[in-house]
């Protein structure tokens, strides 16, 4: 017959502890109620007194206590190592489905291009006995969830990133941020700016900005409604009117701040050669404009050439690097002007869009503000960069292919609106 123990002792870090789990609120279950069974025990109660005050069995009111009396309250409060049901999956098993993850569907035969959770558990199922993992001819989706999602494996999306192509990356990353530095230190330390030394040097940041939609609404816009949740914002009908889109061509001084624009139906070398003519037009005879743009085509087709070769010593190219056009500080004066005017347009046609974008450079360039580049600037020294072999023309072997030479491009179909047409005077 077995001996009826009456109480236990605790040490006062033992009742602490079982104490301070009772506190807890995000603690397991079985390890709450074990605490609360050697507090009990501890008190006086019996084992009968106890398992109905927990709403427990009897048996597991005295394996806790005997397991404390035999070892430790960390024994009493938890199971032992390799208690409970054996795992059916094994590693081999884990290890073949995150293999399987790895390939794609279209590898397999079929037309997917990604797995998705149903499809790759059909896929599992039918190929498992076949290589020798049987039990996974009958795993569940969930299972399979849970094998990638430990494995940190999300076969069923894509992430984007942009490959680097350009070998010449560093060097003309470099190139540009010479010509960012020769600007900045064009002005004084108030921000004014300094009187040009020798031949005036017009930096521009260039780039475009094509298939910018000309959409219109069905019926009228309705204004919030103050003190409503429901109407707190513009309400608007969900069928809308498409016009058409424009090309927006623009820079920005860097000298200067002000922005320059130019809007065409097209975005072809005849477009750019109407900007280069505008610049030309803009600024004083003799003096010298520095583009920095990306390596759009148009930029050095042939045409951009013949035109470039008319007004010789008038224009240098900064050509940032293959996908680099983010160092063209024109790209961040878009995405302002997206943000701030073109979310949310609506136009009655392509007209009223060029010409809102219009009023919005005019509105800018009554306080123009010039754009600074300071990301990695420091590491620039002047009085060891070489100027001239940094600024280039266009050269003739990026020109137009062969079979194109001798072959001008049809003049662009620009906006009949005020703004174009004193543009094109």
């Amino acid at each position: 017959m077995s001996k009826i123990i009456k109480t236990i002792h605790l040490t006062e870090t033992d009742i602490s502890t079982l104490e301070s789990i009772l506190r807890q609120s995000t603690v397991e279950a079985r390890t709450y109620i074990r605490a609360k069974i050697l507090l009990l025990k501890y008190e006086g109660y019996t084992y009968e007194q106890i398992a109905d005050k927990l709403d427990v069995c009897l048996s597991a009111v005295k394996s806790c206590v005997q397991r404390f009396l035999n070892a430790d309250i960390d024994t009493a409060l938890n199971d032992r190592k390799g208690r409970g049901r054996k795992p059916e999956i094994s590693d081999s098993d884990i290890t073949w489905v995150i293999n399987r993850a790895c390939e794609r569907p279209k590898d397999r035969g079929y037309a997917a291009e990604l797995w998705h959770p149903a499809s790759f558990t059909r896929f599992i199922h039918s190929i498992a006995e076949e290589e020798g993992h049987p039990r996974m001819a009958t795993v569940s989706e969930s299972a399979l969830r849970k094998i990638l999602k430990k494995a940190k494996m999300k076969p069923f999306k894509v992430t984007c990133y942009c490959e680097r192509r350009d070998p010449d990356f560093e060097t003309k990353m470099h190139d540009v941020l010479v010509i960012y530095k020769q600007v900045s230190m064009q002005f004084n330390e108030d921000g004014s700016l300094m009187p040009f030394e020798g031949m005036p040097v017009h930096t521009l940041s260039y780039d475009e900005k094509p298939g910018e939609q000309a959409i219109g609404t069905t019926t009228d816009d309705r204004p919030p409604i103050p003190g409503t949740d429901r109407y707190s914002a513009i309400w608007r009908d969900c069928e809308c009117v498409r016009f058409g889109t424009l090309s927006l061509l623009a820079g920005i001084d860097l000298l200067t701040g002000e922005a320059i624009p130019y809007i065409s139906e097209t975005h072809k070398s005849s477009d750019f050669v109407h900007f280069l003519k505008m610049l030309d037009a803009k600024y004083p005879a003799g003096d010298k404009n520095r583009l920095i743009l990306d390596n759009h085509s148009a930029h050095t087709s042939q045409e951009t050439q013949k035109y470039l070769n008319s007004v010789p010593g008038r224009f240098e190219f900064v050509f940032t690097p293959t996908h680099g056009s983010w160092l063209n500080m024109v790209e961040g004066f878009f995405s302002k002007m997206t943000k701030q005017m073109l979310n949310g347009i609506r136009v009655s046609s392509k007209e009223e869009l060029a010409d809102r974008i219009y009023k919005h450079f005019d509105e800018i360039n009554q306080v123009p503000v010039p754009y600074h580049w300071s990301y990695n600037l420091d590491d620039i020294d002047l009085e060891k960069e070489d100027i001239s072999q940094i600024v280039y023309e266009v050269v003739n072997h990026k020109a137009a292919s062969q079979e194109n030479k001798d072959k001008r491009a049809p003049k662009p179909r620009t906006i009949k609106c005020a703004k174009t047409e004193q543009l094109n005077n």
